[in-house]
């Protein structure tokens, strides 16, 4: 059975990851605070500015953006997307 969370980005609750992300209290807020639906979308909107913008995933300016982005994210504040980049219409 599916664990519940309410999820800081849709303001409602969802199913819930199956385990937190990674290691420590931020893994753990992301574990009880986010769905997996909304997690799923941030990693491909990650994947895709690291390789639209080119980041170097070794440089602690590309960690602090992206820890920047995704809490923009999650909050449903404007974020950063790649330059012509439209979203798919459902």
């Amino acid at each position: 059975m599916s664990r519940t969370v309410f999820c800081r980005k849709y303001q409602k609750d969802m199913e819930g990851l199956e385990r937190a992300p990674y290691p420590g209290p931020k893994g753990q807020d992301i574990f009880e605070n986010v769905s997996k639906q909304a997690w799923q979308e941030w990693l491909k909107h990650q994947t895709m500015l690291i390789n639209e913008k080119r980041l170097n995933m070794l440089e602690p300016e590309t960690q602090t953006f992206l820890q920047s982005e995704f809490d923009k994210f999650l909050a449903g504040d404007e974020y950063e997307r790649p330059e012509g980049y439209v979203p798919p219409s459902d």
